[in-house]
């Protein structure tokens, strides 16, 4: 009897070995090729011999085209992050640490889509159907019709759901406990992935069904498994949060039908997950506006415009090497800004803790967020309070200058609404619209910002 073949498989980056490797060649991690069986494929050139295939009838890109359409959860972040709604048809995978809630998350939208009159099922690979059951129970959503089973192997799944009524949402929690019959691997692997993914992908496209997958991450913060499968999904969403804070950031970094890079914003309460409709006043709602150091940024997350503050703490230091903390932003951009305030401004912060924090948890990535952390840095080192009632954006470049950004007068928009009166901002850039009710106060060059602080302080 000829011996099967075996092949090595990092469950990282997904590359096959010949042999077993302490680090993989592709990805560099450690530990993460483990034996897997294999079987064997079609010969070589089989399928380029068989000279089958249908003739495809190629069309222009010129022609109209049907936007795709959308079936509203009824809770509104939700809607908003998958592009105005869920698509039948689609898959999507959504990736959080443990315990930040996704299985709550999913039980509420497996509920919302089930009292609306569509067929919804749950299938849990990780708890008993007792425990979904007292979850809904806390949630109040024991009501709901949602079809709820605790099952882990692929092959009864997919038949349950055949026979089943027509499912419209189909949630698996989570896409690592299931296993395919056929592979010798365990659950959780990169072969087990791949295949269960690809078969139920395979079953919404077919049924017309729309498919959430929960994945687990690793230490990184990235989904586990193999890259591959968020290639075959049609939406990739994080679920991120501070355990220590009770809000909750729902971000698409995929999405074939809607915007990417689009957030929506949760508060945990005793009820289960509450979308939060404002999230400016969320995150400003405890604020000191009068101390040092604290300065508004007025920032774009998607499409929607969010103000948020940057809170420095700038602290003689007894150490050799001074420290540098920041949560909330990049480390990186963080030692540019301090960089160029020396080299550009004259403000060196050499022997000097530097402390930068973005307050209510959120994680910040965009440019625009320089002229905000250099205004509460140069605010905490002078002892100078910033004007409680501005807000601050623009991308500062290494010469010094500062940059135009982009959505002017959304972020403008957004401040006045909320009560502030100053802006400064760059002084390129044009705004569209109406004038926003804002005093604007437009920097060419950081020194200007440096100089009104001093000014403030000396006042």
């Amino acid at each position: 009897m000829a011996k099967r073949a075996q092949n090595f498989v990092c469950q990282s980056c997904g590359a096959v070995h010949s042999q077993w490797a302490g680090r993989c060649s592709g990805c560099g991690g450690w530990n993460t090729v483990i034996e897997e069986g294999g079987g064997s494929g079609p010969p070589s050139g089989a399928l380029q011999a068989s000279g089958r295939g249908r003739v495809l009838e190629l069309e222009l890109l010129t022609g109209a085209s049907e936007e795709a359409p959308r079936r509203v959860t009824g809770i509104g972040e939700i809607d908003r992050v998958s592009g105005g709604g869920l698509v039948p048809g689609s898959a999507l995978l959504i990736g959080g640490e443990p315990g930040i809630r996704k299985s709550t998350l999913l039980l509420q939208v497996a509920a919302a889509v089930a009292l609306a009159g569509a067929e919804a099922y749950y299938f849990t690979g990780e708890e008993a159907l007792a425990q979904v059951r007292l979850r809904a129970e806390r949630l109040k959503l024991a009501d709901a019709p949602v079809r709820i089973a605790a099952e882990t192997n692929l092959a009864n799944i997919l038949a349950t759901l055949r026979k089943a009524a027509p499912a419209d949402l189909v949630v698996i929690d989570s896409i690592q406990t299931l296993w395919a019959d056929g592979l010798d691997a365990a659950p959780g692997t990169v072969s087990q992935v791949r295949a269960a993914t690809q078969m139920l992908v395979r079953f919404a496209k077919g049924s017309g069904c729309t498919l959430v997958l929960v994945g687990h991450v690793t230490k990184d913060g990235q989904i586990a498994g193999p890259k591959v499968v968020e290639h075959m999904v049609d939406t990739v969403l994080y679920f991120e949060g501070d355990r220590g804070r009770p809000f909750r950031i729902l971000r698409a970094v995929k999405n074939r039908f809607g915007a990417t890079d689009e957030i929506g914003v949760f508060e945990m309460v005793s009820e289960g997950l509450r979308e939060v409709r404002n999230p400016s006043e969320l995150f400003l709602g405890e604020r000191d506006g009068h101390s040092p150091g604290a300065a508004v940024f007025a920032g774009i997350e998607g499409t929607r415009p969010i103000l948020v503050e940057f809170q420095a703490l700038v602290a003689p230091s007894g150490l050799g090497t001074p420290r540098r903390a920041v949560v909330g932003w990049d480390t990186s951009r963080l030692a540019m800004v301090l960089a160029v305030l020396e080299a550009r401004c004259g403000v060196s912060m050499a022997g000097h803790d530097v402390y930068l924090n973005v307050a209510g948890g959120l994680k910040i990535a965009e440019p625009a967020a320089d002229l905000a952390a250099a205004a509460a840095l140069v605010s905490s080192f002078s002892g100078a309070a910033l004007a409680p009632d501005g807000v601050y954006f623009g991308e500062i470049s290494l010469s010094g200058g500062i940059r135009a950004c982009s959505h002017t007068t959304i972020r403008l928009k957004e401040a006045e609404k909320l009560g502030f009166k100053t802006s400064v901002m760059p002084a390129a850039g044009e705004i569209q619209g109406r004038k926003a009710g804002l005093d604007l106060k437009r920097l060419a060059r950081l020194e200007e910002l440096v100089h009104d602080l001093a000014e403030r302080r000396e006042g």
